[in-house]
């Protein structure tokens, strides 16, 4: 459905933070008449009318085109154009004159703009699934009272005004004010990424956030228990999960450095393709060359110039390079993500399940006046330790259930971790039958239940210890009940603020016993002790920090948790080393300028604690600001736009939301920070296989272009058909640049900074390499086989040929096969702009030589094979054209090893003329 113009409008109003907080801190009776609604709902009429105004309760999809604008997108870039024009004009030559080859070196062309298409379409399509993912977390019924009756209605239907029935299990369907609630707990999973539930009632909040209010539930979040009446408020785009999705779509698609670098080479290769063909046409009809033949030959330069296979090795490349990843926990979406990775600069991540395990345990603790290791427990019955573990074993949201046959306890790993610890001290079954319970919350930070075994209560609390404390007052000590004095206070407080500062959770407990026909209260409570869980820090990082250190890459840690937890775990992997550290809150982060934020995350030793997934997203935006490339961590829903907005998007494959893993560029399968680590490592050795790959196919493009300039300066017949030149760009060419894209990762890769923000990969050594000195030698072998199969054959100058003529046939295949051997040796030239190819310091490639062998046998088969013959204006070759090209082959390898040498000399010779003993090549 079109939906009117006032829409935006709304939308912009119900965000509005006056509005919201109205919402809330008005009693529910006063909420109803704020949105034209009652006790009983609206009418049908009304809510057919607000459908026509506010729109659908819907996830819209905005500004993406539709997916064969997208296709043609894909055929129509600089690169595509050209060949498209290249074809267009084969297809005309063939028209006005036919059987020169000319039609099929058209279909060559668009078949390989098509299949380039293809390819590309299909990763950039798989990659724009976050949308879908959005929709899929929205339920497709939605309990409503409208016209004073309860009807079960499509979830697309619901507007503002609407009164809604919740219950356990339910996932809501739109933003909506609480009118009345029963034991209400809701899990803000989807939108925060925190597994454990909070408390929602009716009760008016000062809150002016939606995620902190506690009488406001969001479109889909889920309902853990009990149950509620609810007053939308907002729908569809105009709700919190709305505004998320439009964040996500608003944030452009940022161009990795390899994208922008192939486009550079594209436009530069393009142009000089062009003002070649254009300036050679206007020659060759100076001089009076045939019109047709004209044509000819400037189709054959144009075809020569761009090399046709680099776009199909790019992206063969890039997926074998992801399957590499794949296998080292990192799954990545999208293919230009591979490289990206390799020129970060500042790794954002994650403390929680990234750095550590998530697998938390119990490391210490206090009770009965003293703070104890775990193995240190007491084991007296009469110690606090009963209490506590009794509290540990019935306070909790921990729900069993079944997943493959078998019983798996899913919840708060904190929660979980205290269940685990209360089994192992004896407490395998419930004591009593929950009666009464109050959930978690941000406001109290503390959860209570009260459990009745025969004619005794007893209510039970656990939280942290400043939601506790303040409602103890008195403590167990020793197997009895002490007066929680001054002196025991500051115990309490110093052993807190003891087990934090080694990195702990610090979680209090405390219970009461209920009189008879009391209704529990958090109250007069006794204080039982803490408990300090541990969540330990993952083997690997610590070497995987010292890593990025060494290669120049700045890890900052960004974490909801608290600022002392976040501190010690920074200096127990080595992110944070000396003084000063520099603690930055997510609190302070919202007072900063763009600059003042920029400045002080240049600093070294920097800590982000308490940050929320917007402070993230600025976070990175001042990183980018400063030039940096970033790769951020996330899992949540609300992660999802900072996870668009950084340079590398990387969703953790175990804890993440759907949202997140689909608006990431990279899943970590395993969660773990090495991983990252690991896939920069594999991101660097991309960007150096890619220069190699490309050395390698633009150093053929040169006897390509030289053969047409001999045809048109020396007037002999052409040496190289236009489908000659395509079979080598994308036969010979393509089998050992592809192997030489799969490089092992070269010694000392992670010992270099990353590269400036201002490096071509086509740069000015790779340029000359390639085309003045690999292409000139390739050229000036190939045009010597030619012109000695002419000459054994007694042609001499101004003498044309047909070009099935034998001795034609004989000319130009020899030409060929002299450019695809020589360009099938240079693949060992290209694995290192150094290295001799016989040097052992060079990581094995057994891919080369499958690509090698490939390439041999396609040139043979077009050789030899009669269907090869007609396809490619081929003939069979005699022996005596092998023992030739042979020692040619031999002579370019050697003189390509003494360049090397030289450089490695020039590389070794220190600024007094002398060599050093450096062996680091």
């Amino acid at each position: 459905m079109n939906q009117p113009a006032e829409k935006s409008q709304h939308l912009s109003l119900l965000h509005d933070q006056g509005q919201i907080s109205l919402l809330t801190t008005l009693p529910p009776s006063e909420v109803l008449p704020t949105l034209g609604s009652g006790v009983d709902g609206i009418t049908q009429v009304e809510a057919t009318r607000r459908l026509l105004e506010y729109g659908h309760n819907t996830v819209d999809d905005h500004g993406k085109p539709p997916v064969w604008m997208r296709f043609i997108g894909e055929c129509t870039h600089f690169f595509a154009l050209i060949l498209w024009v290249a074809a267009g004009l084969a297809i005309l030559g063939d028209r006005l004159s036919p059987d020169k080859g000319m039609l099929h070196l058209a279909i060559a062309i668009v078949v390989v703009v098509l299949l380039n298409a293809f390819f590309s379409f299909l990763q950039a399509y798989r990659a724009e699934r976050a949308l879908d993912a959005l929709r899929g977390m929205l339920p497709p019924k939605a309990k409503v009272i409208r016209d004073s009756r309860l009807t079960e209605l499509p979830v697309e239907v619901v507007v503002p005004g609407d009164i809604l029935i919740l219950e356990e299990g339910d996932k809501v369907p739109a933003d909506a004010r609480i009118l009345e609630s029963l034991e209400l707990q809701v899990s803000l999973a989807t939108l925060t990424g925190e597994s454990l539930p909070v408390v929602r009632n009716a009760d008016s909040s000062i809150a002016r956030n939606p995620l902190e209010a506690t009488n406001i539930v969001l479109a889909g979040t889920e309902i853990i228990s009990g149950s509620a009446r609810v007053l939308v408020y907002a729908t569809g785009m105009m709700t919190e999960f709305g505004r998320i999705a439009h964040l996500t779509q608003a944030i452009p698609e940022r161009k990795s450095a390899l994208q922008s670098e192939i486009r550079h080479i594209s436009i530069m290769v393009g142009i000089l393709a062009l003002s070649m063909g254009c300036a050679v046409f206007l020659m060759g009809q100076f001089i009076n060359v045939p019109f047709w033949e004209n044509l000819i030959f400037t189709i054959g330069i144009i075809v020569a110039l761009v090399p046709e296979g680099l776009l199909p090795t790019l992206t063969l490349s890039l997926a074998l390079a992801s399957q590499r990843m794949a296998r080292r926990k990192a799954l990545v979406r999208h293919l230009p993500a591979v490289e990206a990775l390799g020129a970060t600069t500042v790794i954002c991540t994650d403390k929680t399940g990234t750095l550590t395990e998530n697998r938390m345990s119990v490391g210490a603790m206090y009770v009965d006046g003293v703070t104890l290791t775990r193995g240190q427990i007491p084991s007296s019955e009469k110690t606090g330790l009963t209490w506590i573990s009794r509290i540990a074993s019935e306070c909790h949201s921990v729900r069993n259930v079944l997943r493959d046959g078998e019983s798996t306890r899913i919840g708060d790993g904190m929660e979980i971790a205290l269940l685990e610890f209360a089994l192992e001290q004896g407490h395998e079954k419930v004591a009593g039958e929950r009666v009464w319970q109050q959930g978690f919350d941000g406001d109290r930070k503390r959860m209570s239940v009260a459990c009745r075994a025969g004619s005794s209560t007893t209510l039970l609390c656990k939280g942290a210890l400043q939601g506790v404390l303040p409602v103890c007052t008195s403590m167990f000590e020793d197997g009895q009940t002490h007066p929680l004095d001054s002196a025991r206070l500051k115990r309490i407080n110093d052993a807190e603020a003891a087990i934090a500062a080694k990195g702990l959770r610090v979680i209090a407990f405390a219970f009461r016993e209920v009189k008879p026909g009391h209704t529990p209260s958090e109250q007069e409570l006794i204080f039982t002790g803490l408990i300090g869980l541990e969540d330990p820090v993952r083997p690997e990082v610590p070497e995987a920090i010292q890593k990025c250190q060494i290669a120049g890459i700045k890890v900052i840690m960004l974490t909801g948790d608290h600022p002392m937890t976040a501190l010690t775990v920074a200096r127990q992997i080595g992110l944070v080393r000396g003084d000063p550290v520099h603690l930055v809150l997510g609190s302070e982060i919202v007072t900063m300028s763009a600059s003042q934020l920029g400045i002080i995350l240049d600093q070294p030793n920097v800590v982000v604690a308490r940050v929320t997934a917007d402070q993230k997203r600025r976070v990175v935006q001042a990183l980018q600001r400063k030039r940096h490339r970033v790769a951020l961590t996330g899992d949540g829903v609300n992660d999802a736009p900072a996870l668009k907005s950084a340079d590398i998007g990387i969703a953790m494959g175990i804890t993440g939301t759907d949202v997140a893993k689909e608006a990431a560029d990279i899943i970590l399968m395993d969660d773990n920070f090495a991983t990252i680590v690991a896939a920069i490592e594999e991101g660097r050795a991309v960007y150096a296989n890619i220069r190699k790959f490309l050395t390698y196919i633009l150093a053929s493009n040169v006897p390509e272009l030289i053969t047409c300039l001999t045809f048109m300066i020396f007037r002999v017949p052409l040496p190289l058909t236009g489908l000659q030149v395509l079979a080598i760009d994308l036969g010979t060419d393509m089998f050992p640049a592809i192997a030489l894209g799969a490089e092992p990762a070269e010694r000392g890769l992670m010992s270099h900074p990353p590269r400036s923000l201002d490096e071509r990969l086509l740069d000015r050594g790779t340029l000359l390499r390639a085309y003045v000195w690999l292409g000139l030698m390739e050229s000036v072998i190939a045009m010597l086989l030619y012109f000695i199969a002419l000459d054994e054959s007694g042609w001499h100058f101004g003498v044309e040929l047909d070009r099935f003529d034998p001795v034609y046939l004989k000319a130009t295949t020899s030409c060929f096969a002299a450019i695809c051997m020589v360009q099938l040796v240079n693949a060992f030239n290209c694995r290192h702009t150094t290295l001799s190819i016989f040097d052992r310091r060079a990581p094995p490639n057994a891919d080369l030589l499958i690509g090698l062998s490939l390439g041999v046998a396609f040139v043979l088969l077009l050789i030899y094979l009669p269907i090869g013959n007609r396809l490619f204006n081929t003939t069979p070759l005699e022996s005596t054209v092998w023992v030739v090209l042979l020692p040619l082959a031999l002579i370019f390898i050697a003189l390509e090893e003494a360049r090397k040498r030289w450089v490695r000399r020039s590389m070794l010779r220190g600024p007094n003329g002398k060599l050093s003993n450096s062996t680091n090549l």
